[in-house]
């Protein structure tokens, strides 16, 4: 895969903030649209989607390896007090808002779900599409949480978790088919 053509125009979506300037690995896909402001630290084989943004303007945001940020994600932190932390092999569904809380490795935020200041995610869950996390609230592993302000709901079956691994997978595949179709337009030009 062409490395550099996933930072075409990297000015567009790369901002720096007082001292900080985002850290990106070169493997990352950026989509069209998306801002990445101060710091921000993403690992290698993961994507961002269009027009989403991260702010880590005034506390810092990292994001783990193989971890997906799906169209129109907002991820922010708090000041001095709570930062932003996503772990490798999360899948962020879309339009999801995350602030200044913890999502560990293996999980899945449903579309359009919130995360709140302090909340954690734990390892192998799923916050389901539409749900409110509270602030400080801990999601245990290997549950599903639904509703707002969310709640547990059930346990995990080991398919449900057996598919964080396949969602990580199915992105770097989408990311690839994805800078190809990219390419092959801009050889049509």
């Amino acid at each position: 895969m062409d490395q550099n053509f996933k930072y075409l125009n990297k000015e567009h979506f790369l901002y720096s903030y007082k001292e900080f300037s985002p850290k990106i690995h070169s493997s990352v896909f950026v989509g069209p649209g998306v801002k990445i402001v101060g710091n921000v630290e993403i690992g290698e084989n993961s994507s961002i989607w269009h027009n989403s943004v991260i702010r880590g303007d005034v506390n810092w945001v990292k994001i783990g390896k193989m971890t997906n940020i799906q169209d129109l994600s907002m991820l922010h932190v708090t000041v001095n007090e709570f930062p932003l932390s996503i772990g490798n092999k999360v899948t962020i569904g879309h339009a999801v808002k995350l602030h200044g809380c913890t999502i560990e490795d293996l999980t899945l935020i449903g579309i359009g779900a919130v995360v709140l200041d302090g909340a954690i995610v734990k390892e192998n869950s799923i916050v389901a599409a539409g749900s409110v996390v509270r602030p400080n609230f801990i999601v245990p592993s290997g549950v599903l949480v639904a509703g707002v302000p969310a709640k547990i709901v059930r346990d995990l079956t080991k398919d449900e978790i057996d598919y964080f691994e396949i969602s990580a997978q199915h992105y770097i595949d989408y990311t690839e088919i994805t800078m190809q179709s990219f390419r092959e337009k801009q050889n049509e030009n």
